[in-house]
């Protein structure tokens, strides 16, 4: 397990519909969503095995649902990194929408 010598930054990939936390300029972990509406909905989420136990994934999924509230959008947690995230941290409540059958058939249909 490698420690970071910098600070991990989190960036949103629009063009991949993820959020990635960078350490040493290596992508460490992701988080990926699509776009449905007003809804992000959050389907996967991973920390590379060189990178866990560092508390990265926390980091990443937070600013992830921070930026999303910041961007006028609904959090559906269908990642259950996320949903556990979500039960944890009460300030996300406000915006997030529960896991539908119609949210997962959608999200089935839109996925690369």
């Amino acid at each position: 397990m490698s420690r970071p010598s910098a600070d991990p930054v989190v960036e949103r990939v629009d063009a991949h519909h993820r959020y990635e936390i960078v350490v040493d300029g290596k992508r460490a972990g992701l988080t990926e969503y699509r776009d449905h509406g007003e809804q992000r909905v959050f389907f996967h989420t991973e920390v590379d095995d060189a990178y866990a136990g560092q508390g990265l994934a926390a980091q990443l999924v937070r600013q992830a649902l921070t930026d999303t509230h910041a961007s006028g959008k609904r959090i559906v947690p269908v990642c259950p990194y996320v949903a556990k995230f979500l039960k944890k941290h009460d300030e996300f409540a406000d915006i997030a929408d529960p896991v539908t059958p119609e949210v997962l058939r959608w999200l089935e249909a839109h996925l690369d």
